[in-house]
C-alpha cells in the first residue's frame, strides 16, 4: 500500500491510480493536484458496479483513505451495499426537518452531536455489534446531559453523568470515550463552535478502572481463567449434559480454538473437503481482523469430534447457517452459549428451583475454553507462530506484515495432536470415575 506522489499530482481530471493490494480502491484527478479518493466495487445487492466517494486528497491522508476503504470493503463483503446505503442516508437527511426547526436555538444539544457521530462515523466505520451497542449507550446513560446545550456544556455537567457510573467503570469509561469521539467530530465538522470544550477527554483520567467481575458475590479480580489439562479431560465427558446446540458449540471451541462469534456464524458454503481434509475457511470479512489491510482468511483444519460436528450439521443445514437462530432469520448468537454456561454453574441463582445438571469443572466461561487450548497447545510444544495462526491471531510489528504464510500443513498436524490430546484427557477422567471407591 503506496502512493506515488509524482504521479498523483499529474493525474488530469477523471484519470485514476488504483493503490496496490487493495480491490477498487483508488485515487481518482480533480483538478490541478488534487484528487478524490474512492471505492469502486460489484454491490452484493444487485450484482452492478458502483462507486462510493471516500474523502478529498491530500485533505485526507492515504493511511486514514485506507482505513475507510476497508471499512466500506468489509461492509461490502458482508453483503451490504456502502453506496445505496449512503444514497439512503443523503436521501433521509434531505427529508428530516432542519435543526433549526428541531430547537428553539441553533446549537446543538449533547443528543443531536452523540447522533450526528453515530450516523456520520460510527454506522459507517464499525460492525453492526458495535454500532448498536454505542447507539444504546447514547439512548439509554446520557441521562440528565441529553437535552443541555452541547456548546455551552460545563466540566461538573461532564463529570457528575460519569462519576454516576463509576459504580460500572468499564461502561463508564466506555461511554466518557465515545462521548469525547463524538465532541471531536461534532468540532471537526463545525456543528459545534470551535471555542467549545470537549471535557469529555479531561475529567476522570486514569480513574475509572476495572476491578473484575463478582460471582456469587465474591470479587474474582482480572486474572484470565485457563483450564488445567484434568479440567478440561472432565469437561470434555461433561459436555453432553448440556444441549446438543451447546454442547457442539463448546466441542467447536475445544477442537479449534476459534472465537465463540466466528462459531456462531459459521455457514455450510464455508466448509469445503479438500485433499488434506475437510477445511472451514472463515472470510476476512467476518474475523476480529478484518479491518487490517494484511489480514487474511482464516483456514481451520477440522479434526476429530470438529469434522463430525460440521459434517452433522452440513448434511441437516446445507449451505446456510450451521448454528442457526431459533427465533427467526439469521444465527444464533454467542451470547446463547455464555448463558447457558452460566446457568448450569453450581452457584447460579437464576431460576434457582429448575432441575438442572450443574457443572463440576467451574468458574469458567467459554472464551476460557479459547485460551486454554492455546495454553494446552504451548504445552504440546506447538511453535509460537503456528499457535497465534491457529486461534487467529495476527503475528505483530512488521512480521505481520511480511510473513503472509499461511501455515496450513502446520495448522492440521497441532490440531490433530489437539485432538488426540483431548481425547486422552477425556479417557483418563473415565478410567478415574471406573477405579474411583463407591
Amino acid at each position: 500500500m503506496k502512493l506515488d506522489l509524482r504521479a498523483a499530482k499529474s493525474l488530469k481530471a477523471g484519470e485514476h491510480i488504483n493503490i496496490e493490494g487493495c480491490p477498487g480502491f483508488r485515487l481518482v484527478g480533480t483538478s490541478g493536484t488534487t484528487g478524490t479518493w474512492t471505492y469502486r466495487f460489484r454491490s452484493p445487492v444487485d450484482d452492478k458496479i458502483r462507486q462510493v466517494k471516500i474523502g478529498d486528497w491530500p485533505s485526507m491522508s492515504i493511511a486514514a483513505a485506507t482505513a475507510a476503504w476497508e471499512a466500506l470493503r468489509a461492509a461490502r463483503d458482508s453483503g451490504r451495499d456502502p453506496a445505496k446505503e449512503k444514497r439512503a442516508e443523503r436521501t433521509t437527511a434531505r427529508a428530516a426537518p432542519s435543526a433549526d426547526s428541531m430547537l428553539p436555538h441553533a446549537s446543538p444539544t449533547v443528543r443531536d452531536v452523540a447522533m450526528a457521530y453515530l450516523r456520520g462515523h460510527v454506522q459507517q466505520a464499525r460492525k453492526l455489534k458495535g454500532a448498536n451497542e454505542v447507539k444504546r449507550m447514547f439512548d439509554t446513560m446520557l441521562g440528565p446531559v441529553a437535552e443541555k446545550d452541547a456548546a455551552t456544556l460545563t466540566r461538573r455537567d461532564a463529570f457528575s453523568l460519569i462519576e454516576g457510573y463509576a459504580a460500572i467503570p468499564v461502561q463508564a469509561q466506555n461511554l466518557k470515550r465515545e462521548l469525547g469521539a463524538a465532541f471531536d467530530y461534532a468540532l471537526d465538522s463545525g456543528l459545534l463552535p470551535e471555542a467549545s470544550m470537549n471535557w469529555w477527554r479531561q475529567i476522570l483520567r486514569g480513574k475509572l478502572k476495572s476491578q473484575g467481575k463478582k460471582i456469587a458475590g465474591e470479587k474474582i479480580g482480572t486474572a484470565k481463567r485457563v483450564l488445567s489439562a484434568n479440567e478440561l479431560g472432565e469437561l470434555v465427558t461433561w459436555l453432553p449434559n448440556f444441549s446438543r446446540l451447546v454442547e457442539d458449540a463448546l466441542a467447536l471451541y475445544l477442537w479449534t480454538g476459534t472465537r465463540g462469534a466466528e462459531i456462531m456464524a459459521m455457514t455450510g458454503a464455508e466448509v469445503a473437503d479438500e485433499p488434506a481434509g475437510l477445511i472451514w475457511t472463515l472470510p476476512k470479512a467476518k474475523t476480529k481482523n478484518a479491518r487490517h489491510a494484511n489480514a487474511m482468511d482464516l483456514r481451520v483444519p477440522l479434526i476429530g469430534r470438529a469434522e463430525k460436528i460440521v459434517r452433522r450439521r452440513k448434511e441437516q443445514y446445507g449451505g446456510g447457517y450451521l448454528f442457526p437462530s431459533e427465533k427467526g432469520a439469521g444465527h444464533t448468537q454467542q451470547k446463547m452459549i455464555s448463558e447457558s454456561v452460566f446457568f448450569r454453574q453450581p452457584y447460579c441463582k437464576i431460576r434457582d428451583n429448575w432441575d438442572r445438571a450443574r457443572l463440576t469443572v467451574t468458574h469458567w466461561s467459554p472464551h476460557d475454553c479459547r485460551r486454554s487450548v492455546r495454553t494446552l497447545l504451548a504445552a504440546l510444544g506447538c511453535p509460537h507462530e503456528i499457535g497465534e495462526a491457529i486461534i487467529g491471531h495476527m503475528l505483530p510489528g512488521v512480521g505481520g506484515i511480511y510473513n503472509l504464510y499461511r501455515f496450513d500443513p502446520e495448522r492440521r498436524e497441532w490440531l490433530t495432536r489437539l485432538d488426540a490430546e483431548l481425547e486422552r484427557l477425556s479417557a483418563d477422567h473415565l478410567k478415574g470415575l471406573a477405579v474411583a471407591p463407591a
